[in-house]
């Protein structure tokens, strides 16, 4: 089945058959970047692009989401993302969704690229227009956040809890005074004033 989505066409607003795909944490300076893929059961109210809703909002809708979807949720580490480049990784995750999922199941990512997976179509801004693609942020963004509201107890010194390692200018002012942890990603290139 070919399925397009073109700009100028009203997109469905509940395809059973459809897995969203999204992450988050991409462009954060330290942690995981988590990656999620929903198929949903059944039509969720309140869904929309994760940074858009309340902490509380999320974590509400995760738990619905959660008991109301066939879901997948992966997490790169810092050191997958240093080693391997964030492409191979968002590359390894659309092939791992795709095996996840049964077969006549198809595939919409957030963004303008699939990374030469087939059959995977891509549509900008598809977490506040398309369900399941809302939901899978929704499920990547509390799971990253989770993880950073963990590792802060652990690396207090970067408030990971207010941050969740974004390059937030408290952030990168910590990492100027403290220096940089195991969780920072050693291939983003820092621009800290000293």
């Amino acid at each position: 089945m070919k399925i397009l989505f073109p700009e100028n066409e009203l997109l469905p607003e509940y395809d059973e058959n459809l897995v969203g795909i999204d992450e988050a944490g991409r462009g954060a300076l330290a942690g995981p970047m988590m990656m999620a893929a929903c198929k949903l059961n059944k039509k969720i109210d309140g869904l929309c692009d994760s940074k858009k809703l309340s902490e509380k909002k999320r974590e509400k809708l995760y738990e619905i989401i959660i008991q109301n979807s066939n879901y997948l949720i992966l997490a790169f580490s810092s050191e997958q993302i240093d080693n391997l480049g964030l492409s191979a990784c968002l590359k390894t995750g659309l092939t791992l969704i795709k095996r996840h999922f049964k077969i006549h199941s198809h595939f919409l990512y957030d963004g303008n690229t699939n990374f030469g997976i087939n059959n995977i179509k891509t549509l900008v801004k598809a977490d506040a227009k398309i369900l399941q693609v809302s939901a899978a942020s929704i499920l990547a963004k509390v799971s990253k956040d989770r993880v950073m509201n963990f590792l802060a107890k652990e690396f207090p010194y970067y408030e990971f809890e207010k941050n969740k390692a974004y390059g937030t200018k408290i952030h990168r002012e910590l990492i100027a005074k403290f220096g940089i942890c195991k969780l920072h990603r050693k291939s983003f290139k820092l621009k800290i004033k000293l």
